[in-house]
């Protein structure tokens, strides 16, 4: 496995396996790895000879410094978890080789529509500081194809947007959400989790398939689901961030038109912030 932080170096062993005719995967990450990124690897695995994955904390996609500092840097157990897994070049560059000229003079790329509604409403510039560092890793990996979580639902469809606006040769990949037995998604938030905390968790994705069946029961009063709800997780210790019920393709308001929703959940258990989502199709 090639552990590499110079971006001209990438490009060269990049540039050997294209002449080789060698398909690579991507998988792009901010480290701190579980088994949710570990399932992206082997689907990776399964798409290309040649897998790489990026571990990089983004200081364009966070809107808050606190967050930026305290996001957990686990590099060292990271690659030695990708080379257990068969992953032939990890790309671990800083900031300064990323961004040379700092955020402020650093061009951007913007998905409009999709980044300005929900978390992008929540969490200004989240989006933007996402697509851009995306593009620039498919510019320096050049792909074949990307796998990304279903778990970040919104970040997932603003990347296939942005690969068909910019007409970027890849492939994205979408996997699946990986969950603990206890039905929460993994997440590198969950080690922030008190073991208190870790018990009652697993509320939010059960009270998300609560709704599910509502959905699935033909109940249309959407307003009504989400309020419920959104009642039920604060009196069970939460602190409800937002609940959506939208259009899957759009994340717009829910229409005639609409044949699949997804539901969207974020609240705040403790200090962190969990988030989870479910797509449910319409029987109109």
């Amino acid at each position: 496995m090639y552990i590499i932080n110079d971006p001209e170096l990438l490009r060269a062993k990049i540039s050997e396996l294209k002449q080789q005719k060698s398909a690579i995967a991507f998988v792009p990450t901010m480290g701190n790895l579980h088994k949710g990124h570990l399932q992206l690897v082997d689907q990776a695995k399964k798409k290309a000879q040649t897998v790489v994955v990026s571990i990089f904390v983004n200081p364009m996609q966070f809107n808050n410094s606190e967050d930026l500092q305290n996001y957990p840097k686990t590099v060292a157990a990271d690659t030695q978890l990708l080379e257990q897994q068969g992953v032939d070049i990890v790309f671990i560059p800083s900031a300064d080789v990323i961004y040379p000229n700092g955020l402020e003079k650093q061009s951007y790329v913007e998905v409009p529509g999709l980044s300005d509604s929900l978390e992008g409403a929540l969490r200004p510039g989240h989006f933007r500081g996402m697509s851009t560092i995306v593009n620039k890793l498919f510019n320096l990996v050049q792909p074949d194809y990307a796998c990304f979580g279903e778990k970040d639902f919104q970040q997932l469809l603003i990347v296939k947007q942005m690969v068909a606006d910019l007409a970027i040769p890849v492939e994205i990949i979408s996997v699946p959400t990986v969950r603990e037995k206890s039905g929460l998604a993994m997440s590198s938030r969950n080690g922030k989790l008190t073991l208190a905390e870790k018990e009652k968790a697993p509320f939010l994705a059960q009270l998300m398939n609560k709704i599910a069946t509502a959905l699935d029961n033909q109940q249309t009063d959407y307003a009504i689901l989400t309020e419920q709800a959104s009642r039920e997780l604060d009196s069970h210790g939460f602190r409800t961030d937002a609940i959506n019920i939208v259009d899957s393709s759009t994340l717009q308001n829910v229409s005639s038109n609409t044949k699949q929703v997804v539901i969207l959940m974020a609240a705040f258990l403790g200090g962190t912030r969990l988030i989870d989502n479910k797509t449910v199709n319409l029987r109109h």
